[in-house]
């Protein structure tokens, strides 16, 4: 859809910042835009919802369209309104972010963009628009909802071990954790469930691997 212009209304578009564990490190997907304003910088996927269409369908659809991911676990974070983040016009964006399992992606290039990339978050290039803002409040409500809900379980595989699950709570929280007491609460939570496979790693004990009981859903922890 072509961004409107002088139409003398806000325009209302969406912008998904999609996490992923790739390489051992919490990384972020991005496009490069081919247009004006902010011509060859990254950006996050997203554009213009339209007149009769559902804002949430509209953030489905502009992820699948730009980048080929579908099918993850998608939240709205918050909107992003200042009158001058875009120069074209009055532009509000309802921002989302997405957390999905390296495995289970085939990305492909935007028809509108010259590349996909994924970036570290700790390397993370020049963004367009106030982008880089949205990246930082969706890292900040990833980090704060470990605490009480199983949002990590998104970025899991078909089958992991503990240690698998305590390496995406470190890297996401940026930080080491006590093996003990992580081990003791992930299974007091009840929300995963005992393989009968294990993965054996050389001369080390083989270990159990565990499967997501509820993988669709993220569940609030009380």
């Amino acid at each position: 859809m072509p961004f409107p212009t002088e139409t003398g209304r806000a325009v209302l578009t969406t912008n998904i910042v999609v996490f992923s564990l790739r390489d051992e490190q919490l990384k972020l997907l991005l496009v490069r835009r081919r247009n004006p304003p902010f011509q060859g910088c990254w950006a996050l996927p997203g554009g213009v919802v339209g007149e009769d269409e559902d804002i949430e369908a509209n953030a489905t659809r502009k992820l699948e369209e730009g980048t080929g991911v579908s099918g993850v676990y998608l939240e709205q974070l918050c909107t992003f309104g200042d009158p001058g983040r875009d120069p074209r016009e009055r532009v509000i964006s309802v921002a989302y972010y997405a957390l999905v399992a390296s495995e289970r992606l085939q990305v492909r290039s935007d028809a509108h963009g010259e590349d996909v990339g994924w970036f570290a978050l700790a390397e993370l290039p020049p963004l367009a628009f106030d982008h880089a803002k949205m990246v930082q409040v969706a890292r900040q409500r990833l980090a704060a909802k470990l605490d009480y809900s199983t949002i990590a379980f998104q970025f899991m595989p078909e089958r992991f071990t503990l240690s698998d699950l305590q390496k995406v709570y470190q890297m996401i929280l940026d930080r080491d954790l006590d093996k003990r007491n992580f081990r003791k609460r992930m299974l007091a939570m009840d929300q995963i469930r005992e393989t009968d496979e294990v993965r054996r790693n050389g001369s080390h004990r083989p270990a159990r691997l565990y499967r997501v009981a509820n993988p669709q859903e993220v569940q609030i922890i009380k």
